[in-house]
């Protein structure tokens, strides 16, 4: 999903912080599904057993959120004026839920923490103990809250400073990003370490939301470390240009895209795996990755060129499910490619595996209309394909001309592999990917699989998704 920048807008407000004490909640069990509650420990005490504090407006001095209570975000939370916030490990932060634009215009995306420029998040959980972020509705669905946003000062392609897309109305803090005037690549704001966040995504109106974890602007200082983004009703992650380097990232069920990466990122992603809901798709189509330069393919720098290693991208079990075009929830979704590389974006993906879409790593050559484009920058070796292993119902490796004129290219070197297969995993050999039980080592190369060793789960690296996660 693309998503529609604002002008950048500005209002200074003196902080506001309401801290209520509520009603304690028990230790439940941790039932891996959508309606399961939530639980977690921390060094002051399991969640919940010292009260419920609400949190509102814009907070600018330091804070520290315990573990023995639930924090419940009401309206959109602005960690600003250089402030950091400390989550400890183990505490359990729910959004209110907001009103859909559907119920009402323009609809109200409930709870959200943005994190803006030269302010910290330290969320540093552990495996144990992950700090979790979901929705406070005791049913909770795709899209309830708004999600997390981290807004740094790191370098982009935007000419001039823009504003974070989803937010709507006038923004209790500065929430640009870009421009000349943000050019810290080390940028530093925060941790996040041993995090999920659950159930996000509100979509204020078409092509304008937030994404399950949005990172604007983000620095290479910032640690991104262990985190999943589970059932966002937009992009699990949303990344807005930014030098900032991340492992261990899981997309799970992401209503669009797993990855959407666009306007001048220029840094490494590490171990990821995605899953795709195989019960929804967007209207928009829903990828593994999707890079943009920017909307209009300009050549402007820095290019747009995420370096992707180990990558494990999960499409669907058969071509019928990966070709659907009326697919819930709106009745138009469609699932799109592992990997769609387009408007002049670059890349370098090493070691990675891509299964059970129609395109498996589809470059388009749409954008721009003369000079260099996403093919003719791989063409030349600008972005480069390494050893990695692709299964497409059509083309593992394509070329198309926005959503049309597709046809098959061959990877350059000997190390690719590519795969048409009715049977997805035939050749791959992952343990289970599209099996109706989750567990991380279905998703891991067996023992003859021929991407065993260069794969995303590769010797040494098969538990890092154990425990922590939700599938």
């Amino acid at each position: 999903m693309k998503k529609k920048f604002l002008p950048m807008t500005f209002v200074s407000v003196a902080a506001l912080l309401s801290l209520m004490a509520g009603t304690s909640c028990k230790k439940e069990s941790n039932v891996s599904r959508q309606d399961r509650v939530v639980v977690a420990g921390g060094p002051s005490g399991v969640s919940g057993t010292c009260g419920d504090s609400t949190i509102k407006g814009v907070i600018t001095s330091n804070i520290v959120l315990k573990s023995c209570k639930v924090y419940n975000l009401d309206g959109l939370v602005y960690v600003a004026n250089n402030a950091v916030m400390t989550i400890e490990p183990g505490t359990v932060v729910k959004g209110v839920k907001g009103i859909p634009p559907e119920a009402t215009n323009p609809g109200t995306p409930g709870g959200g923490l943005i994190v803006t420029k030269g302010s910290k998040l330290i969320a540093d959980g552990t495996a144990a103990d992950p700090i979790i972020f979901t929705s406070g509705d005791v049913a909770p669905k795709s899209g309830d809250w708004a999600g997390v946003a981290i807004i740094g000062r790191a370098t982009s392609n935007h000419l001039s400073a823009v504003s974070l897309p989803g937010i709507g109305g006038v923004p209790m803090a500065d929430i640009s990003y870009g421009g000349p005037s943000n050019n810290v690549p080390n940028d530093n704001s925060g941790i996040l370490r041993y995090v999920r966040i659950e159930y996000a995504g509100y979509e204020l109106s078409p092509d304008n939301s937030l994404s399950g974890l949005t990172l604007a602007g983000v620095g290479n200082g910032t640690t991104l470390d262990f985190i999943e983004v589970y059932k966002s009703r937009t992009d699990a992650f949303g990344i807005s240009g930014g030098t900032f380097n991340a492992s261990h990232l899981l997309a799970i069920d992401p209503l669009d895209d797993m990855f959407d990466i666009s306007d001048g990122y220029t840094g490494t992603i590490t171990y990821a795996l995605g899953i795709s809901d195989p019960s929804r798709a967007d209207k928009s189509q829903s990828n593994g990755f999707e890079c943009d330069n920017n909307y209009n393919g300009d050549a402007i720098t820095p290019y747009t060129h995420p370096i992707l290693n180990y990558v494990t991208i999960i499409g669907q079990r058969d071509a019928t499910a990966a070709g659907i075009t009326n697919g819930l929830p709106s009745g138009t979704g469609k699932y799109g490619r592992a990997a769609h590389i387009r408007r002049n974006a670059e890349f370098t993906i090493n070691n990675s595996i891509f299964i059970g879409y129609w395109y498996g790593i589809s470059l388009d050559r749409q954008r721009p209309a003369a000079g260099d484009n996403s093919q003719t920058k791989y063409t030349n070796g600008t972005s480069t394909l390494t050893s990695n292993y692709v299964h497409a119902y059509v083309y593992p490796y394509a070329t198309e001309i926005n959503y049309a004129s597709f046809g098959a290219f061959t990877p350059l070197g000997v190390t690719n592999r590519g795969y048409v297969n009715a049977d997805p995993n035939m050749n791959i050999k992952l343990g289970a990917p599209f099996s109706a039980t989750r567990i991380i080592r279905n998703y891991i190369p067996q023992v003859l699989s021929p991407a065993r060793l260069v794969g995303a789960f590769p010797t040494g690296q098969t538990t890092w998704a154990d425990g922590w996660t939700v599938l």
